[in-house]
């Protein structure tokens, strides 16, 4: 496999203490460093950023803060996108969910064609994984809860920008781990980095 460029988006919201997800995207980092792949990592809770709170200000892409400037270009340079968060009140961290609107703005996540303002995905040609941690079992998520959240925003904002295929892997009943099953966790996450998946 040639090697690919791989954005790892750690969606966290707490920047001063290790957590399951920051475990699992060290460990696809090192899989995919491990097998030749160009890693960057951005954690958007080390990000000073504002929330959009008008549509006026999320279509003027002139006031994009310029901490989210370089986040744009390594979305650009990547390849393939994996997300990493943790499932609270079942959705992402609001910090994450204010993240993506900012940095999917009109002009770069999507271009307008005649009078269609999204007539043009502008992220095409790149794939992502979501990964995300849960305090229920994951198969309750997925089947009673039909992993709406997760399912929203595949569909709702990494496949309306144009990515594809975009995976996913729900990791439930995060509390009840023992390191055995930490471990379990890590190596899969090394061999989907290695697979570049």
């Amino acid at each position: 496999m040639d090697a690919q460029r791989i954005l790892l988006i750690q969606g966290h919201p707490d920047a001063v203490t290790s957590h399951l997800c920051h475990t699992l995207e060290e460990a696809y980092a090192q899989g995919a460093a491990s097998a030749g792949h160009h890693v960057r990592q951005i954690s958007v809770a080390r990000l000073d950023f504002p929330l959009l709170r008008s549509e006026q200000a999320w279509q003027a892409t002139d006031t994009l803060p310029e901490t989210l400037k370089p986040v744009q270009e390594d979305i650009i340079w990547a390849q393939h996108l994996v997300i990493f968060f943790p499932l609270w009140l079942g959705d992402m961290p609001a910090l994450l969910k204010g993240f993506l609107e900012q940095v999917a703005r009109p002009g770069f996540a999507f271009k307008a064609v005649g009078d269609n303002p999204y007539g043009q995905k502008g992220l095409t040609g790149r794939s992502a994984r979501v990964v995300v941690t849960m305090g229920m079992p994951a198969l309750l998520y997925r089947w009673y809860f039909r992993a709406h959240s997760v399912k929203s925003l595949e569909r709702n904002v990494l496949g309306f920008v144009g990515m594809s295929p975009v995976h996913e892997t729900l990791i439930g009943q995060v509390d009840k781990l023992d390191e055995d099953g930490v471990f379990k966790l890590q190596e899969q996450m090394r061999k989907l980095g290695r697979l570049a998946q």
